[in-house]
């Protein structure tokens, strides 16, 4: 078996997992996602991934750390937060740093 083929291989065995598990999803019952407990890892655990992927995509560059035109991005769309800006705006801020750093060479 080739490489390529492996791979699609494990790409469909993980859509297919991606799916069971949203499947499995709905059975759960209404009583136990009512449970505040349950709501409130379940938020934590939404923000914790939402997080680390921002991380990720902000300081990674394949396997080496990166401070290049993302850094500033984020840092403008965070300043944007702070200032209560809509999430529009935010991304349109962040967007606008990106740019224009990379305009100035920087990333």
């Amino acid at each position: 078996m080739s490489g390529e083929t492996s791979l699609w291989i494990w790409v469909l065995a993980a859509c297919a997992a991606a799916y069971c598990i949203k499947l499995v999803g709905y059975l759960v019952p209404a009583k136990v996602l009512d449970n505040p407990r349950i709501v409130h890892v379940a938020g934590a655990v939404t923000i914790g991934l939402l997080a680390s992927l921002t991380a990720v995509n902000t300081f990674a560059s394949g396997a080496e750390i990166a401070f290049d035109a993302r850094v500033g991005a984020l840092i403008a769309a965070g300043i944007a937060l702070l200032l209560r800006a809509p999430f529009l705006v935010v991304v349109i801020v962040g967007a606008a740093a990106a740019a224009g750093l990379r305009l100035l060479g920087i990333g």
